[in-house]
């Protein structure tokens, strides 16, 4: 037989475990009468919202409330004197700083011990975190449908440039599927980082990988990080570049050099400017006689001379000669860089 003493501790003990609880709680727990007015509140709360319990009961419920969603509170209220609870739903409340915040709400009703309402308990967590996650997603698949749009535009192009100027149907495939990889070199560059950019360095040296001869290549500029668009038609413009070479140019035969540098310089009305030269030097018959490989008027001539330069606002100019080939490109730095580059990290490196 258990004593009426002891059953009035073991509801204590069991108060106090579950006041405790609440209490610890990371999220926060409030306790409101039907009137809205607030009777409980827990140290998530004050931490939440940036009321002290003493600041906050014997409120309404809608000092955390936004005007325009006053009504909200209402019929909360009308479903928990019907004994309805409230599953979770997304809203907003305000802070005691009048600032905003997303969390998510469960209202569910408080009964007495004779069965009556009378009042309701809402728990409250913040969602901010995961509100931000989902519109960076969002934002993501928007720009990853701008960006497979874009691609597809490129190869429609790719496919229809390399057709007229195909022999025949072996030498288009070929020709497509390798410009088709280089593309995708230059969109795993950008998955790596997750589309924060890709290092001009790394761009090169991952285009110019297939051709093999990396002891005949020479880098040498300034450390920047590139923006998906430059990225893209860069690395359309190394690849042309680099079959060129491999086919016709100085990669095609002994001795020749290839040397690429960049630079980055203050135009006169203060506009910071990027600079790329790609030089190769050969023997004049590197290739079965033929002078250059630029001098083929195909679908990379077209990249260098117009795809590439149009795209990032700039200009290009190419030079070629027995032996010689000269490709320049002049750019705006803004078209280049990722927009929160600072020039001031720049650093300097040769290979």
């Amino acid at each position: 037989m258990v004593k009426s003493g002891g059953r009035q501790s073991e509801n204590a003990s069991a108060n106090a475990r579950l006041a405790a609880i609440v209490g610890s709680s990371f999220d926060a727990i409030i306790g409101k009468d039907l009137n809205s007015i607030i009777t409980d509140w827990n140290r998530a709360a004050e931490r939440m919202f940036g009321y002290s319990a003493e600041e906050a009961i014997g409120r309404s419920m809608l000092i955390l409330t936004p005007e325009h969603l006053h009504d909200e509170e209402a019929d909360i209220i009308e479903r928990i004197r019907k004994g309805e609870g409230v599953a979770s739903f997304d809203t907003m409340r305000k802070r005691k700083d009048g600032s905003l915040i997303a969390v998510s709400v469960t209202v569910s009703p408080i009964w007495n011990p004779s069965g009556d309402i009378i009042g309701a308990s809402t728990i409250a967590r913040d969602i901010t975190a995961a509100k931000e996650s989902e519109r960076r997603i969002r934002l993501l698949m928007r720009e990853v449908n701008h960006r497979v749009k874009n691609q597809f535009a490129v190869i429609l192009s790719m496919v229809r440039e390399t057709n007229r100027r195909s022999a025949n149907p072996d030498e288009f495939e070929e020709m497509i599927r390798a410009r088709i990889m280089a593309l995708s070199r230059s969109h795993d560059l950008l998955v790596t980082s997750e589309w924060a950019g890709a290092s001009l360095f790394d761009l090169i040296q991952e285009h110019l990988k297939p051709f093999g001869h990396e002891e005949r290549i020479s880098l040498s500029g300034p450390l920047l990080t590139l923006q998906s668009n430059a990225v893209q038609n860069l690395g359309m413009a190394f690849h042309e570049l680099g079959t060129n070479s491999s086919k016709y140019g100085a990669l095609a035969g002994e001795g020749g050099h290839v040397e690429i540098t960049w630079t980055v310089e203050t135009g006169p009305v203060a506009q910071r400017r990027f600079n790329l030269v790609w030089q190769e030097t050969s023997s004049a018959d590197a290739a079965n006689g033929e002078p250059n490989g630029a001098a083929r008027k195909g679908f990379g001539t077209v990249v260098l001379q117009r795809v590439a330069p149009q795209a990032l606002g700039g200009s290009s100019s190419l030079e070629r000669s027995p032996g010689q080939m000269k490709w320049s490109l002049t750019a705006p730095l803004e078209a280049i860089i990722v927009p929160q580059f600072s020039a001031e990290s720049e650093g300097d490196f040769s290979v």
